[in-house]
């Protein structure tokens, strides 16, 4: 697998398979302003039967199998899609976290509406909005979580600042 993440193409392959996503995580924050790196993206997907199957589609165009320290190729299948909660995935254009929801349990509905578009070049992708990726990551309450945040909340109090509000 390609060791260096091309987010835009992997963006672009989705949209072109239609499978609905909201990008949340590290990935979310970078588009809002804040200053930091991810080495994966992590997208929430529609889980209904039809967007399971687009998704299938997308994933093994791109090679898509399971981040494995023991080398197994394991691909990811309609069960594994509609049962797991997590999906980390290497693909041949970068790490791609699937989720079916982040948090406190904010599935599809919740995570939805709490993404606004965002205009990447020629892509209109669904963003998770920052607070609620602030929030996402007070949940999880891991170490890398809970590192990030204090950089996180700056970014949103300087976003807020300017705005106005």
């Amino acid at each position: 697998m390609d060791a260096t993440p091309r987010f835009g193409e992997l963006l672009r392959l989705l949209a072109r398979h239609g499978v609905e996503h909201v990008v949340v995580g590290a990935t979310a924050a970078v588009l809002a302003g804040a200053p930091m790196t991810t080495f994966d993206l992590d997208v929430v997907f529609a889980p209904n039967p039809e967007n399971r199957s687009r998704l299938l589609a997308a994933l093994a165009e791109l090679d898509a199998v399971y981040w494995d320290p023991l080398g197994r190729r394991l691909r990811p299948d309609a069960d594994r899609l509609e049962t797991l909660r997590h999906h980390q995935l290497e693909t041949r254009l970068g790490r791609l976290d699937l989720m079916r929801e982040i948090g406190r349990a904010q599935g599809w509905p919740e995570v939805r509406a709490r993404s606004h578009a965002v205009r990447l070049g020629d892509l209109t992708e669904r963003v998770l909005d920052l607070e609620a990726v602030i929030e996402s990551k007070e949940a999880d309450n891991r170490e890398k979580d809970r590192a990030a945040l204090p950089l996180l909340r700056e970014t949103l109090r300087l976003r807020r600042a300017r705005d106005g509000g």
